[in-house]
């Protein structure tokens, strides 16, 4: 059904894709034309199999969108040449064909929990790579019944990478996918000199991941990102819900800094195990210091937190001297940035560094001592955090969108808070 105009512009890999019955994994760069070739690809089936559904999912209903718009411009171009047409005016997330055709465009959210039900013969997964682990289990027996009875139930997935592990990283090398690997450099109509001044202002790591469509843990990634999403087993917490009176609460916090970043909070549970779950990834955007303070305090009120580990520097000194000046919370909070820990039994006293906290709560997600909640953001944030060693020998712990990683370690500091034995100045 496509038009000479349509045929003329696609790529080989593209022709490839159309031509494919069966499962298909893209994996790409930046504007190569992948949500292109699945629009057609979508609005073809629909056309060419009478009552068939087709489900449209992406992690937001913006993202899927965007997709189900390009879905209906190929369909409105097959109604033009009498190919097809609507039985009803589409909706914002229905479409609906004179052959019997359903699609439907939903956003996944965390749980895919409110998409479940449909019987599907094409699943399109847009942006695949950054959809929560916990939505596959709901959405992937909606085609079982198609691939038995009809021949379908194909899965179509397209994303830019995001890290190794995962969903869509495994089907990438699963046999019962066709694979396509396609980069933004083999892309004619993507501008040279474009990517070149991309390349330079992003890290290789960055670069190859957003515009060769690699799958990139970095060679120096701190938390690998197959271990943050092994940790990450659960997709939500509710206060009124899960919240135990018995159980001990923590808060690790991450004051902005100017033009920077986010104000991070970072809610951790311990069980009668001693056992943490990370409950609530909160970030505050341009709140002043007394906001933040005061959010401190509203929190501190419901969780009724053991300890406050907050970074005590720079705008963080402003924060802490305001709380640790509080009736209530003076006892509580605890500046990490200059603790002091026993080492010997001398009782010599040493900084706590940087890397005490990165590697406690990296060695506590490796023995599986942690749960934590499929939060993209503090994915990103933690997937983020690199290390490398200076001349000197030392070791140094950096990232760029760190501050909910920060807050996280601080709050998996409270492992340690019955043996830390902290000095205050």
């Amino acid at each position: 059904m496509l038009s000479e105009k349509t045929d003329f512009r696609l790529d080989k890999w593209q022709q490839d894709v159309l031509e494919h019955e069966g499962n298909i994994c893209i994996r790409a760069g930046r504007q190569v034309g992948k949500s292109t070739v699945i629009s057609i690809k979508a609005a073809n089936f629909a056309a060419t199999h009478s009552n068939t559904s087709t489900l449209i999912i992406a992690a937001s209903q913006k993202q899927s969108s965007w997709l189900f718009d390009k879905v209906r411009a190929e369909i409105d171009t097959l109604e033009e040449v009498g190919n097809i047409k609507y039985a009803r005016e589409p909706t914002r997330t229905k479409i609906e064909l004179d052959n019997g055709s359903v699609i439907h465009c939903l956003p996944a959210g965390r749980t895919g929990w409110f998409i479940r039900g449909l019987s599907l013969d094409l699943l399109i997964a847009d942006e695949a790579a950054f959809i929560a682990e916990e939505v596959w289990r709901s959405v992937i027996p909606m085609i079982a019944v198609s691939k038995q009875a009809r021949g379908f139930g194909w899965i179509i997935l397209l994303s830019t990478p995001f890290g190794k592990g995962g969903y869509f990283f495994d089907c990438f090398h699963d046999k019962d996918f066709r694979q396509f690997h396609v980069s933004s450099e083999h892309c004619n109509r993507i501008p040279k000199d474009f990517l070149l001044k991309e390349k330079r202002r992003m890290s290789k790591a960055e670069y190859a991941q957003e515009y060769l469509g690699e799958f990139i843990d970095e060679y120096n990634q701190f938390f690998p990102t197959a271990l943050i999403k092994k940790c990450m087993t659960f997709l939500d917490w509710s206060y009124e819900r899960d919240y135990k009176r018995e159980r001990s609460y923590y808060l690790g916090v991450d004051i902005a800094r100017y033009g920077k970043d986010d104000t991070a909070l970072i809610i951790a549970e311990i069980n009668n195990n001693n056992r943490i779950k990370i409950c609530k990834a909160i970030e505050i955007n341009g709140a002043s210091l007394t906001d933040t303070v005061g959010r401190i305090k509203v929190l501190d009120q419901k969780f009724y937190f053991r300890k406050i580990f907050i970074d005590d520097a720079g705008l963080g000194a402003g924060v802490f001297d305001m709380l640790a000046e509080d009736s209530e919370t003076k006892r509580k909070v605890v500046g990490l940035n200059n603790a002091r820990r026993s080492i010997d039994r001398e009782d010599r006293k040493k900084a706590l560094l940087k890397e005490d906290l990165y590697s406690n709560s990296l060695v506590l997600m490796e023995m599986g001592n942690i749960e934590i909640i499929s939060d993209l953001s503090l994915l990103k944030s933690l997937k983020n955090i690199v290390f490398e060693y200076t001349s000197e020998k030392n070791l140094k712990i950096s990232g760029r969108y760190s501050h909910l990683a920060e807050a996280f370690v601080r709050a998996c500091w409270c492992i340690k808070n019955k043996g830390l034995r902290v000095f205050l100045a």
